[in-house]
């Protein structure tokens, strides 16, 4: 495969993660942090594209690159109409459809759009890989209990993937031919069933069910959640906001960072360490309901996110699950290799290109 220079755009709510890499080596990656008080002058998201473009632009030239010198650009994907996995052309349909925030608004949108934007400047090619919308349910995996509410896929889909395609690479099986369940501890907490090649059914982890995480409820009880909306004393962003930004960990503890919960742990706090404990058992009741739902063929339970380097947390798991299945822990989550080697997988001919 020839050589390509690569910049890849990972933008968040409060950073901007850039890398350059030559091919899947990575020359130079650079986490941009901002202060809430940077966007207060911007309305909506979509009004951050300039803003975020100039950084983009300063670390390249700081580095010695102009943008010309760039053969492909890679960025994050958003929240946009459901998609099967892989990696996509990003397409002027695509960009509009993000920044309509139709679909949701998140600030990974502006990854998408400002890859699209430098490559149209420059006669070039653009990647999203894995977005958070990648829908591979079955049928059966939609069906919520209530008709007027369908079970949706939003999840943490290219970490996902790529964890799956790294630990079927270490048993040289095909991703294709494996079942695993990939558990992504983070922020949010996604369990997600991949079966031969496909993520047939995860739990939503944006206001949706599942595990409680440091920051979001998760699954709770629906008559209570009912009586709060419809109690006068809350407005119905109030009510959103509880159950993501400020639900899980953070309504008991008054942090969302596992960091600080587990050195509340250490320090023999013990309603913290209920707290942490409880959130690691609603992980293994997850991972218990996908694992039968395959039926029990599945080759491993694979923990990853940012959660996934605290031991304590991932021995609670490991004591619950590995009587059962195999264990593997990949802590960390590098999503900007993981959207450079979606874009390789393109550019050598491993897989076609998709079209949005």
């Amino acid at each position: 495969m020839m050589d390509y220079l690569i910049l890849v755009i990972n933008p968040g709510s409060t950073s901007t993660k850039v890398a350059i890499y030559n091919n899947e080596i990575v020359i130079k990656e650079k986490t941009l942090r901002h202060d809430v008080s940077e966007f207060k002058h911007f309305k909506t998201i979509i009004d951050q594209i300039d803003f975020r473009k100039n950084l983009i632009l300063d670390l390249l030239h700081e580095n010695g690159y102009n943008l010309e010198d760039v053969d492909v650009f890679v960025g994050r994907g958003g929240m946009m109409k459901p998609l099967s996995g892989g990696t996509y052309l990003i397409s002027q349909e695509m960009v509009d459809d993000l920044a309509s925030m139709k679909y949701g608004a998140h600030a990974s949108a502006l990854g998408s759009i400002l890859a699209f934007e430098f490559a149209k400047e420059n006669n070039k090619k653009a990647f999203t890989v894995n977005p958070v919308v990648v829908d591979e349910f079955e049928d059966i995996s939609r069906i919520s209990g209530l008709k007027q509410i369908e079970r949706k896929s939003v999840f943490h889909a290219l970490n996902h993937k790529a964890i799956a395609m790294r630990f079927a690479g270490e048993i040289k099986k095909p991703y294709e031919d494996i079942n695993v369940i990939v558990v992504h501890l983070g922020g949010g907490i996604s369990v997600g069933l991949h079966k031969k090649g496909r993520v047939i059914d995860v739990n939503n982890a944006l206001g949706g069910d599942g595990p409680f995480s440091p920051e979001r409820t998760g699954t709770i009880p629906t008559y209570p959640l009912v009586d709060i909306c419809f109690s006068g004393d809350y407005t119905k962003d109030q009510v959103k906001k509880m159950l993501v930004g400020k639900g899980g960990i953070a309504s008991y503890l008054e942090t969302n960072d596992a960091r600080v919960v587990e050195k509340m742990v250490e320090s023999n706090d013990e309603y913290a360490k209920l707290i942490f404990d409880a959130m690691a058992y609603s992980v293994v009741k997850e991972i218990g309901s996908m694992y039968f739902a395959a039926g029990g063929e599945t080759e491993a339970v694979l923990l990853t996110g940012g959660i996934a380097y605290s031991k304590y947390f991932t021995d609670y798991i490991k004591k619950h699950v590995e009587p059962i299945v195999k264990v593997k822990v990949y802590p960390g989550e590098d999503e900007m290799q993981a959207l450079v080697e979606g874009a390789i997988r393109v550019l050598s001919g491993e897989e076609k290109a998709l079209n949005y």
